[in-house]
């Protein structure tokens, strides 16, 4: 298996979209009222679902959430400081700043507008 699409369950598809295209500047493949999808360059990809539309696929109502949700979207990138400047300015709330980390990542962790985790991040030693 290989890993090509992440989908997160969204209340504001509007606000979500715009953030995670600002913030991640990738283009948009899919647009349609209830789901937008982005590309990344390397062709990864990032899709944003009502989250009432995507209780009529599943079946189930993904729960709102208050505050920080579980999710973690993980992003390596050349300039870290540049790309949490980005994130930032798109909107996301800093958690932690740019800073080492022991896995030996330098990375920065934000929250999008409905608590989902956006890192930022490149390896210390390439």
């Amino acid at each position: 298996m290989e890993h090509v699409l992440t989908i997160l369950a969204v209340d504001d598809l509007e606000a979500m979209a715009a953030f995670h295209r600002a913030a991640l500047g990738w283009q948009t493949a899919v647009d349609v009222p209830v789901y937008v999808e982005l590309v990344s360059p390397g062709g990864r990809r990032l899709g944003l679902y009502q989250r009432e539309a995507f209780a009529r696929v599943t079946g189930e109502r993904p729960a709102s959430r208050e505050g920080l949700s579980g999710c973690e979207l993980y992003f390596h990138c050349d300039d870290p400081a540049a790309a949490a400047e980005r994130v930032a300015a798109a909107g996301g709330r800093l958690l932690s700043p740019l800073a080492p980390r022991p896995w030996g990542d330098l990375a920065a962790y934000f929250a999008d507008p409905e608590g989902n985790v956006v890192v930022v991040a490149r390896p210390l030693t390439a």
